[in-house]
């Protein structure tokens, strides 16, 4: 395997950094766009040993938990395994990542519920516009989680209990849960605990069984092999169970538990996605079918590109290789498109299943074929046998399938490290549970707020002596240019008698025309007042623009001391400006060039 994350590694590496002057069909940006390239020469026979077992490991965990996404986003269970296994194929040859598996995820199924109002025909056509929009942004070049995680498990309550006919809404769910629950069928309830218990000591075994070495004893390698798949396939393991239970009631005639019923048989047909519905009351064209999903074409993309390359960017750092993000938009973004075309809802890569798929070893995104087969393979024979899987064990597939993104380590991490960042994070959390657009829309707009106060109020060091020297702690902006001026009049201007002060400007890195205007302004009214403004640290591109806009009395300094000793009056020390300084005329001299 560490042969496996050199070869990727060096393809990542050689993505970002290639020289801008590269062609386009060069083999380092056929590379780069085509990422397979990179990692197929080398192919070897151990790498589809590991691949091959990750991508059945993966493709028996896909399958349960598509058919209960399906029910997350309110879809017939078919569809979560229409959307399972086009990424597969795709991220096989745009993939830049040997961990990450595309498809359905807890997240993704909540906010197509939201918009598309449980109909098959939206759900695609919002796959394609999502993949559109992906893609355009892959050629171009928040708390949200945590209350996901609590009104996705939530809403599974009402199936681990039995209970029908519960609202969508959160707070709804959450009342009619309550009111309704003396309405609980003994039956589907054992059985969903059973089902979470089982899957909880599964993966505990899991997380506790040592890794099988080679110098091991035959039949210790064999028992620990045998216990690593048992619980790596522990979804499909519990829901086989569950549905043999439900099997042998029906044999018997009496069925004690709600049932997931029919699901489409065969592979899904291959058409354009649907760019208008007929319904009862006549045809909904295309422009109305967008103007009804409405932010939900902003919010899904988004999400599915920040959760994606989240996942991949954290696996990647864990395996010490590089990522392109915005390969991984493309391909996220044709996934969704080509998805579109077989019935598929919008996508994205899985947590979950992109750890099973590291935990079991794999080498390349080679893994996903094996798991996109298998997933074909279940539609096109198993869908039948679907039928008995109990409605309750799905729900607990998903209850413990969305309990880890539920991070409370995050308040009290950011309680220690900076409790302003509590308040983008407490107001997405709620306003989840109102609308998911609304919480999402919310906390970035809080998040954008507190960004434009940090601009327009920088934190300033001021140092006091005999000359007074401040400097901004980040870079200048016409938001801060405000800021800036009222604290050097306070300081300096307004005092008296009048101080002279240095300008330490160390950490800005670029100033727009706004700030080269209040600069200027503020060179007068210390010529006004008698006194100095003088520079120092500036870089060079800030210079090159204080320069050339000519401002009267500018004074600029290579270091602090050579600054205090001038404003002091002491001999021998000359402020620099474009003629006196020849080694200031080479650097002008070189930018310009």
């Amino acid at each position: 395997m560490p042969s496996s994350v050199t070869a990727l590694g060096q393809a990542r590496s050689s993505g970002p950094g290639m020289a801008p002057s590269a062609c386009c069909c060069s083999p380092a940006a056929l590379q780069r766009r085509l990422p397979i390239l990179a990692w197929l020469p080398s192919y070897s026979l151990q790498w589809l040993k590991m691949d091959f077992v990750a991508g059945l490991s993966v493709g028996l965990t896909a399958i349960p938990q598509a058919l209960a996404y399906a029910e997350v986003a309110g879809l017939p269970p078919q569809y979560g395994l229409y959307s399972a296994f086009m990424g597969c194929f795709v991220y096989f040859f745009l993939g830049t990542s040997r961990d990450v598996t595309l498809g359905p995820t807890a997240i993704m199924s909540l906010l197509v519920s939201f918009y598309t109002f449980h109909e098959p025909a939206y759900a695609v056509l919002l796959a394609f516009l999502s993949g559109c929009i992906q893609l355009a942004m892959g050629v171009l070049r928040l708390g949200f989680t945590s209350a996901a995680a609590v009104t996705i498990g939530f809403g599974q309550i009402k199936n681990l209990l039995g209970l029908q006919n519960i609202p969508r809404p959160f707070f709804l769910q959450v009342y009619h849960t309550f009111l309704r629950i003396a309405e609980t069928r003994v039956g589907d309830a054992v059985l969903g605990l059973v089902c979470m218990l089982l899957l909880l000591v599964l993966k505990l075994m899991r997380d506790h069984v040592p890794p099988v070495h080679p110098e091991m004893p035959p039949g210790v390698r064999l028992s620990r092999g045998l216990v690593w798949a048992a619980t790596t396939a522990r979804n499909a393991l519990v829901v086989s169970f569950a549905a043999l239970v439900a099997y042998s009631f029906e044999v018997t005639g009496y069925q004690p538990f709600i049932l997931t019923g029919e699901t489409a048989e065969g592979l899904p047909p291959v058409r354009i996605p649907p760019f208008s519905v007929t319904t009862a009351n006549g045809t909904i064209s295309f422009t109305e079918m967008v103007q009804d999903m409405g932010a939900g074409l902003a919010v899904v993309p988004l999400m599915g590109l920040l959760e994606s390359i989240a996942v991949a960017k954290a696996f990647a750092s864990q395996n010490n290789y590089r990522i392109d993000a915005n390969q991984e938009l493309l391909a996220i973004g044709l996934t969704n498109m080509l998805g579109s075309l077989v019935s598929s809802y919008p996508v994205t890569g899985s947590f979950g299943r992109t750890a099973v798929n590291a935990q079991s070893g794999v080498c390349t995104p080679a893994g996903g074929l094996v798991t996109g087969v298998l997933v074909l393979l279940s539609l096109d024979y198993l869908t039948s046998l679907f039928y008995y899987i109990p409605k309750s064990a799905l729900a607990a597939v998903i209850i413990m399938a969305v309990a880890p993104l539920f991070d409370t380590k995050i308040f009290r991490t950011l309680w220690r490290v900076k409790r302003l960042d509590l308040l983008p994070l407490c107001v997405t959390f709620l306003l989840c549970f109102w609308e998911v657009q609304y919480g999402i829309l919310a906390g970035a707009l809080v998040s954008l707020l507190m960004l434009l106060h940090s601009a327009a109020r920088p934190e300033t060091k001021v140092s006091e002596g005999p000359v007074l020297v401040l400097q901004p702690a980040s870079g200048l902006s016409f938001p801060a240019m405000e800021a800036l001026r009222e604290e050097i009049l306070s300081r300096a201007l307004e005092v008296s008698p009048p101080r002279c002060l240095v300008l330490e400007c160390t950490h800005v890195c670029s100033i727009d025309y706004t700030v080269v205007l209040g600069l200027g302004e503020l060179l007068q009214d210390f010529q006004k007042q008698g006194v100095a403004l003088a520079f120092v640290g500036l870089q060079v591109p800030v210079l090159r623009v204080l320069l050339s806009a000519d401002l009267k009395g500018f004074q600029y300094f290579s270091t602090l001391e050579e600054a205090e000793k001038h404003l002091r009056q002491e001999p021998g020390t000359q402020p620099y400006n474009i003629r006196e300084d020849s080694i200031l005329d080479q650097k002008v001299a070189l930018l310009k060039a």
